[in-house]
């Protein structure tokens, strides 16, 4: 990153995130060559020079941030540039030139971004050691669409482009918190979790004809039971008796009812949905050091299976705040 800025006469910071997210060694030796070339081609092409940054109004400086996470059942890693964002008029007459479209078609924003992945695309000008040799952007597609994942880009005109990396759980290594309902072991990513408590009773209240929320400090966090949603009979359905694991994703938050605790411990997932079928609130499942199988909670799916009967929350924070 740096040798190359310098090459291009360029100010660059490399941001990154989500480094608790592990996948397994052998998709990282496959994933790692198109990960270059992705921040590669943001430097290269997004990232302006210094002057014409200043002229734009931004800080000289430019910057890209790798960013890696859980969603759903996909691995997400994101590689995010606040430079000039794609050319989509070069891009087109370029593809018109290279015979890729026809000047018949009319093609979306979205559609002329994907153009870039055609295999001998290329919109530099120059050919050199580092664009316009007319591949890349092709193979780094191929590559993850062989590992069963899929790369597209948005991109914003002047404010820079995001190209976005969906790679199935199945490749993932996951560190988890095991957790107890009735006589079922469930997975909760450890990213997700914020804070475990016990229960105080008069700290959870119920909003009229939905579910209970749990008064956290200066905000109220939907109460999700575990054993209605996944239909397990549980130890106990006094909330006193149970504990509540507080846990976030999308900037919400909501607090899962569940039996205890077990251990931490890393595990390897597979796909629901590859072996069964996709189930709301579930990204994937494991086999357990004794043999059983365990699932894996999709935190962004129960927060939204929360929200549907949650809608007063919103108003009752607001009330907390004043």
């Amino acid at each position: 990153m740096h040798d190359l800025s310098g090459k291009l006469d360029k100010k660059i910071e490399l941001k990154l995130s989500g480094e608790a997210t592990e996948l397994d060694k052998t998709v990282m030796e496959k994933i790692g060559d198109p990960l270059v070339h992705l921040i590669r081609n943001s430097l290269d092409h997004g990232i302006e020079t210094p002057e014409v940054r200043i002229a734009a109004g931004k800080p000289e400086t430019g910057e890209i941030h790798l960013n890696a996470y859980h969603e759903g059942g996909n691995i997400v890693i994101e590689i995010t540039d606040d430079g000039a964002g794609l050319n989509l008029n070069k891009i087109l007459s370029k593809a018109k030139d290279g015979g890729l479209v026809s000047d018949n078609n009319n093609l979306s924003d979205e559609e002329i971004a994907d153009l870039i992945f055609q295999p001998g695309f290329s919109t530099a000008d120059v050919v050199s050691d580092v664009s316009g040799r007319g591949v890349g952007m092709d193979v780094v597609r191929r590559n993850i669409r062989a590992l069963g994942g899929t790369v597209d880009v948005k991109t914003t005109t002047g404010q820079g482009s995001v190209f976005t990396i969906r790679l199935p759980l199945t490749l993932a290594i996951l560190d988890g918190q095991s957790v107890v309902v009735g006589d079922e072991v469930y997975i909760v990513p450890l990213v997700a979790i914020i804070e475990s408590i016990q229960v105080e009773s008069g700290l959870v209240n119920g909003i009229t004809g939905q579910a209970e929320v749990y008064r956290l400090r200066d905000e109220y966090i939907p109460i999700v039971k575990l054993y209605d949603i996944f239909n397990v009979k549980p130890l106990n359905e006094s909330l006193e008796d149970g504990l509540l694991v507080v846990v976030e994703a999308e900037g919400k938050k909501v607090a899962l009812l569940v039996d205890d605790l077990l251990g931490q411990q890393q595990v390897v997932i597979k796909s629901l949905e590859t072996n069964f079928k996709s189930v709301e609130g579930i990204s994937g499942a494991t086999i357990l050091g004794d043999g059983t199988v365990a699932l894996i909670l999709d935190v962004s799916g129960l927060i939204s299976i929360s929200k549907k009967n949650t809608s007063g929350i919103k108003s009752a924070n607001a009330n907390v705040a004043a």
